[in-house]
């Protein structure tokens, strides 16, 4: 009797073990069955995330407007060639063939995006030998989930002035060549055909020659508005104002009204301005020419890029 008690005992552990190891091996199974499907469903979850959180798709055809930047700073390794021109003005008194044969300037840099979101650049001016520094930084970028819904960019230059020495009299000092150009600029991408931005700017100058322009200070503030709107595949519309806002009433804003024709390694602009200086910081502190007395000029921007 007792062996017989002794041996349902053990069958019932025995079966207990089996129920539990069943449950054991069926648990481990499904978790094997499971785990993949749970990794490869995140895996494409953080691809579609990865996939939408992108930057929105050329919201400009370069990094630069007809006379201002605008918020783009291209991928890593990628290299412009910046050549900027400015026929003489439109209302000349001579026959100059609409500013063709009048004094004109030209400008020609660099511009490399050394790592992300990170550009440097230098150029070079016609007019008063000027050479400039400059570096820009995308803050923010808009993407297309609309997470971030603007693209905010700092730009800024350190210019210097190469003409002879005389020109800054007595009181020369090496410092007299340098000036500044700081910029902020907040810009959306709208739509496919509508891009648009705004800008704060200040501009330092070291030296001024009192005696010319008795009233103009150091520092300088302005703003302004520019705008593409896209009429074909490759075709658009570029306008701008910009509006200094410290200087003497005869420093005069800016208006201009161009055509963009744009491809994914060039760029090439035209346009109707009142600005001649193409150096931000001369633009903002010294333009003199009025649109309602007709000094326009045209002229054009070349921007090709390569990607390394």
């Amino acid at each position: 009797m007792n062996k017989e008690l002794k041996t349902t005992k053990k069958l019932e552990k025995m079966k207990n073990f089996e129920i539990k190891l069943t449950g054991i091996l069926t648990l481990v199974f499904t978790l094997f069955l499971l785990v993949p499907s749970l990794v490869k469903a995140q895996d494409e979850e953080v691809s579609v995330e990865k996939k939408i959180d992108k930057p929105v798709r050329n919201p400009w055809g370069s990094s630069h407007l007809i006379e201002t930047q605008n918020t783009v700073v291209w991928a890593p390794k990628t290299l412009e060639f910046v050549i900027q021109h400015r026929f003489g003005e439109l209302n000349s008194g001579s026959f100059d063939l609409i500013g063709l044969y009048a004094p004109s300037n030209v400008r020609m840099g660099l511009n490399y995006t050394v790592v992300n979101r990170f550009q440097l650049g230098l150029g070079t001016t016609k007019d008063k030998k000027l050479q400039d520094f400059n570096y820009k930084v995308a803050i923010l970028v808009q993407n297309r989930s609309g997470k971030m819904p603007v693209s905010l960019t700092y730009y800024g230059n350190t210019q210097l002035d190469a003409r002879d020495q005389e020109i800054y009299g007595a009181e020369y000092t090496w410092s007299n060549r340098i000036s500044y150009f700081n910029q902020l600029i907040l810009g959306r991408k709208f739509s496919k055909a509508f891009s648009l931005q705004i800008s704060g700017s200040y501009a330092h100058y070291n030296f001024l020659d009192s005696t010319a322009t008795p009233d103009l200070k150091h520092d300088n503030f302005g703003v302004g508005i520019a705008g593409r709107v896209k009429v074909g595949g490759k075709i658009s519309i570029l306008f701008e104002w910009d509006m200094p806002l410290t200087t003497p009433d005869y420093i005069k804003p800016n208006y201009s009204l161009g055509v963009e024709i744009a491809t994914s390694s060039h760029c090439f602009q035209i346009f109707f301005t009142t600005y001649d200086g193409i150096n931000y910081q001369d633009n903002l502190t010294f333009n003199t020419n009025d649109a309602w007395d007709g000094d326009v000029l045209i002229g054009f921007n070349i921007i090709p890029k390569w990607n390394f």
